[in-house]
């Protein structure tokens, strides 16, 4: 039998950040725990919250109903998706509230090890996908199909894509197939990545404006859709077997994910009412971009887009109390 941990919720509001690693390898969070967790006589959490702003509305509200109606201390600490699994079956932070699936993670630390445990779902689905402007998509409806980029690549042409069209991307560090898909379909693009979430919605936002071509690796749920209306790029459908595929041979659609928590597995046994409560969180997309918009869009911080997304709806997080 393995020794329990006392859990609670850290204090600070403000992000640990740890630094991000884009290509191989994992972040060890050995040194990366926050200064509260395990705090003698602490009731402590220590949350992961990934870099898009879905995943930190969703812990932001988990944050606020664990220390106001149960009374714990929460850390939150932001790692890439595959380290933050590493963290989780360290026991370096406690939960994951927004899991796209990671098939290698969840074998090695669910399946095998028993290091991590599923914390059930999110409530909402997450679909990844290529966009184009709705206003484009209106003038030229054929570009809406992969057979017909390269009749179009042209439009796309940027100082960054090397005279090719530019799929602009996010981050580095997230888990994507877009190299592989330009190269496998045979696309005259060039994968080029604006760096971050925030930086991606700057660029969008911008060519929006001007009303300016661009492709772009996009996904949902995601607030901008109700500011920069867009149309999916169909690609070569989906298969489980396409996507069993080595990652560099991949040719097919990004599937529709049933977005899902995880927990660290002694927390999830030892956890008491702060893991029934995050097993028990459940919202739908709505509610998600509600939160998100108020934190991206109005600059409201985290902590004051919880405080008013749970001020206004009470009968959706009452039923997750514990």
């Amino acid at each position: 039998m393995g020794k329990k941990k006392t859990y609670a919720i850290t204090a600070a509001a403000a992000f640990s950040t740890v630094t991000a690693l884009s290509g191989c390898g994992a972040v060890d969070m050995t040194e990366q725990r926050s200064p509260f967790a395990g705090a003698a006589g602490a009731k402590t959490v220590t949350l992961s919250v990934q870099s898009w702003v879905g995943a930190q509305a969703n812990t932001a509200v988990a944050k606020y109903l664990l220390e106001h109606e149960l009374g714990y201390r929460v850390d939150t600490v932001q790692v890439d998706e595959v380290p933050a699994w590493d963290a989780l079956s360290q026991g370096r932070v406690d939960a994951i509230m927004e899991d796209w699936g990671h098939p290698d993670q969840e074998k090695r630390y669910i399946g095998d090890k028993r290091l991590v445990a599923r914390g059930g779902g999110l409530g909402v689905s997450g679909h990844i996908g290529w966009w184009v402007p709705k206003y484009l998509a209106d003038r030229h409806p054929d570009i809406a199909d992969w057979h017909n980029l390269n009749k179009y690549a042209h439009l796309f042409r940027s100082p960054e894509s090397g005279g090719k069209g530019q799929l602009l991307d996010g981050s580095p560090s997230y888990v994507t197939n877009d190299k592989a898909l330009v190269k496998n379909l045979g696309l005259d693009y060039e994968v080029v990545f604006a760096g971050s979430e925030a930086a991606q919605i700057t660029q969008l936002k911008q060519q929006y404006k001007r009303h300016k071509p661009f492709l772009t690796y996009w996904y949902k749920p995601q607030w901008l859709f109700k500011q920069v209306p867009m149309v999916e790029v169909k690609l070569p459908k989906y298969t489980d077997a396409c996507a069993a595929k080595d990652p560099e041979k991949i040719d097919c659609a990004y599937p529709t994910t049933p977005l899902q928590k995880v927990l660290n597995a002694d927390f999830a046994e030892n956890g008491g009412r702060a893991a029934k409560l995050l097993k028990n969180f459940h919202w739908s997309e709505r509610d998600q971009n509600e939160v998100s918009l108020l934190i991206a869009d109005k600059k409201m911080k985290p902590q004051d887009a919880a405080r008013k997304w749970v001020e206004e709806h009470p009968r959706v997080w009452r039923e997750w109390l514990p």
